[in-house]
């Protein structure tokens, strides 16, 4: 297949599948480099030395999306057309389709799926670590309540403390 730039590839993608968008593309190929780095995969060796597996590829696009994007990465994914892991499988397919992306033969589209939510892997990192149990130990502290007299009590008048003998 020749080599098509991929910015052309993208292009032609997004109008014939147009469930994602051209950025869902564009991070995925970042992503891609991040996780070929974050493995010291050297990029001189073969193509199959420096392969990914599909997991390996999930777990680089959660690192990556959690380092640009943080809290609002779920949202990001989303606007883009990517609102589960198998999405990814789908991007990476359509760019072996077009002859961007390479694979093995053992490669398959449920190498992506369900690997992780995106609840647990985009939103969860970023909630407080508070326990909202007030018996817990690692509850909120609270300061006790102090009991402020009445502004017209007269000075020697019984107190209810006084009356609890």
């Amino acid at each position: 297949m020749p080599h098509i730039p991929f910015d052309q590839a993208v292009e032609k993608l997004t109008s014939q599948d147009p469930r994602y968008s051209g950025e869902a593309y564009y991070f995925v190929r970042d992503a891609l480099d991040h996780t070929v780095k974050s493995l010291r995969r050297s990029p001189l060796k073969s193509r199959a030395q420096h392969h990914v597996s599909g997991q390996e590829l999930l777990e680089g696009i959660r690192q990556y999306a959690v380092e640009q994007y943080g809290p609002m990465a779920k949202v990001v994914l989303e606007s883009w057309g990517i609102t589960i892991c198998e999405d990814f499988g789908e991007i990476v397919f359509n760019l072996v389709s077009s002859g961007v992306f390479g694979l093995t033969e053992t490669d398959t589209k449920d190498d992506f799926k369900a690997i992780y939510s995106f609840e647990d892997a985009f939103v969860k990192p970023f909630l407080p670590k508070v326990s909202l149990s007030p018996s817990g130990s690692d509850a909120i502290p609270r300061k006790p309540v102090r009991t402020i007299p009445k502004r017209n009590a007269k000075p020697g008048a019984a107190t209810p403390k006084q009356h609890e003998a």
